[in-house]
């Protein structure tokens, strides 16, 4: 049985906490079973339905959890059945260096709890951004 998310901030945090831990299983336990889901990776092209979006991932989870994120950034706009949420990744992969990402995830109320729908990654810009707010999130 996949676990029940009672709100979008519940849902992104599980989101953050598996592509961390490189677990599809909890990875794809957050998205809605719909096929009418999509994913963007930075530079990639729109991924439709949820085979696809599993299968991505897969790939990206095949070398295991080498990567360290931190959200910051984070912005919330919430409706009764929709919410979209958008955060810069600060990702730190092993052995590589760093970097910025910028995403909108995509969230919708439905029967089994608030699922995302649709996450959208961009490369963000050489720029550093402005100074942490407060409330940013770390994962360990």
């Amino acid at each position: 049985m996949s676990r029940r998310f009672a709100s979008p901030d519940e849902a992104e945090n599980a989101f953050y906490e598996a592509f961390q831990r490189a677990d599809l299983e909890a990875m794809m336990e957050v998205w809605a079973e719909d096929e009418e889901v999509a994913c963007i990776h930075p530079g990639g092209e729109r991924l439709d339905g949820l085979e696809e979006v599993r299968e991505s991932w897969r790939r990206l989870f095949s070398r295991g959890p080498t990567l360290r994120l931190r959200i910051t950034h984070r912005r919330v706009w919430r409706g009764a059945l929709m919410a979209v949420h958008t955060v810069h990744e600060n990702i730190q992969v092993a052995g590589e260096g760093s970097g910025r990402v910028i995403a909108t995830n995509v969230y919708l109320l439905t029967a089994g709890g608030w699922r995302l729908i649709l996450h959208h990654a961009s490369p963000g810009s050489r720029q550093a951004p402005p100074e942490d707010e407060p409330g940013a999130i770390t994962l360990h």
